[in-house]
């Protein structure tokens, strides 16, 4: 498998409506900066070129979030910032809330325990 296949597969991005939701696969704890970087890109491009009114990033396939994914997470947020979209996090693990806790990126996105709640949110349904 080529390295742009591996990172095709480890992010699932669907639209609902105005809201984008970003779910990663579990390869993406594992994965080296230099891929996540080019993930960042591809995941970016849809962003750039159609920006949501909203962002959920759907954390419920993995359980740890490190550094790398972090700095990925912070891009995403910066981007569609730019066009005064919300962003929040849904399904994060005790671990990669732990995690959003000590870097206090918790106070940046509003967690939800499901994407139905965060969908709900930002949709106020």
């Amino acid at each position: 498998m080529t390295d742009e296949s591996k990172q095709a597969q480890s992010f699932h991005i669907e639209r609902h409506g105005d809201i984008a939701i970003i779910t990663p696969s579990p390869e993406v704890e594992k994965m080296p900066e230099n891929l996540m970087e080019q993930a960042a890109l591809m995941v970016l491009a849809p962003l750039r070129s159609d920006p949501p009114a909203g962002l959920i990033f759907d954390l419920s396939r993995v359980d740890y979030v490190g550094s790398v994914f972090l700095s990925f997470l912070l891009r995403c947020h910066k981007r569609v910032k730019e066009h005064g979209s919300e962003v929040v996090v849904a399904g994060a693990s005790h671990r990669a809330r732990e995690l959003l806790h000590m870097t206090a990126l918790d106070t940046l996105w509003a967690l939800y325990d499901t994407r139905a709640e965060a969908l709900a949110a930002l949709t106020g349904d």
